[in-house]
């Protein structure tokens, strides 16, 4: 299996970027960072959430988004927006696809999203509900993608096949 590939665009909060590692761990996707970020990832401050799973993540970071264009070209980069016209199911996730998700204040910037608007994607939400946690959304739009692919390479993990059911 060619692994997902997960982009956050600038993200803000660590608490996010900790929890989006942990499904990339979980997952056996990468994890790729465009600066700048609004906090840092020392080895103190991943100790200190609770990242122990952090050194066994693939992490890319990139200085912005025109050194992961650079080093990305003829990537196929799925853009998750409220503005998509289109719906996370209706896409067709290729092996090693790369997910791009905005900072939490601010999503993807306009002028990147106006470039690639075939590629924008979105979450369906009722109501005046702004978006969707920034984690949320990444496992939302992975999972998809992997079931898509019929979760090659995934097994059963979290304890489950140590469940006794009682009858």
């Amino acid at each position: 299996m060619t692994a997902m590939n997960i982009v956050l665009y600038e993200p803000e909060i660590p608490a996010n970027t900790g929890n989006i590692g942990r499904t990339c761990a979980a997952t056996g996707s990468v994890l790729h960072l465009i600066e700048p970020l609004g906090f840092r990832l020392g080895e103190k401050e991943i100790r200190r959430a609770g990242m122990d799973y952090w050194k066994e993540l693939d992490v890319r970071r990139y200085v912005n988004w025109e050194d992961f264009l650079e080093k990305k070209k003829g990537a196929r980069i799925y853009m998750a927006t409220t503005k998509g016209r289109r719906l996370y199911t209706e896409a067709s996730y290729e092996p090693g696809s790369y997910l791009l998700f905005g900072k939490e204040s601010a999503g993807i910037p306009e002028e990147i999203l106006a470039e690639h608007e075939k590629e924008c994607i979105r979450i369906p939400m009722v109501g005046q509900t702004r978006s969707l946690n920034l984690s949320n959304s990444v496992a939302i739009v992975l999972y998809e993608a992997l079931r898509q692919q019929g979760f090659a390479d995934m097994t059963l993990q979290g304890g489950l096949h140590r469940l006794k059911w009682k009858e």
